[in-house]
């Protein structure tokens, strides 16, 4: 028995950078301050919510992760701008047949305080995603002083996408 095509594919992403001296801190495109003048350590501009959506994606058509189209052994991809990354994989998706139902993200920190940034952010990842501000949810929380996050070693990004199969 053959088992008719889903019109609906979940996936889910996450990613987690350092905490480091003399970098940019870069969140959903936007640069904050952190109140200590720490950034995210990575190959790219390590753009947590970024990354975490574009592993969402990548993951919810089964075609591995960011790191397998943007390896941090390329120096093609140092310093890498992660909302130009997105619209790589955002073409990818759409190529595939696919569109965005929805995106639903958690960044965790416990400082700088993310509240004040989400409405940029939201804005700068619809634009590269060309979907409405309304189907991207951003939010943030603290760890509670708890795990890496919470000991402000490093900020993280949970995200969850929902994508739909293009009628034609």
């Amino acid at each position: 028995m053959t088992r008719k095509s889903p019109q609906f594919r979940i996936g889910n992403g996450y990613d987690i950078h350092r905490l480091v001296n003399n970098r940019d801190l870069i969140i959903g495109g936007v640069k904050l301050h952190h109140p200590d003048n720490l950034g995210l350590d990575g190959h790219s501009d390590a753009d947590v919510l970024s990354h975490s959506i574009m592993d969402a994606l990548l993951g919810s058509l089964s075609l591995g992760d960011i790191g397998k189209y943007f390896p941090p052994s390329d120096e093609k991809w140092k310093n890498a701008d992660s909302l130009f990354l997105l619209s790589k994989v955002n073409d990818l998706i759409r190529q595939e047949g696919w569109e965005i139902n929805n995106i639903d993200s958690v960044l965790v920190a416990e400082r700088p305080k993310i509240m004040p940034h989400i409405k940029p952010m939201k804005k700068n990842i619809s634009e590269v995603l060309n979907i409405d501000e309304n189907l991207l949810g951003i939010k943030a929380t603290t760890n509670e002083k708890l795990g890496p996050e919470g000991r402000e070693e490093g900020i993280s990004c949970h995200s969850v996408v929902l994508l739909e199969k293009k009628c034609h």
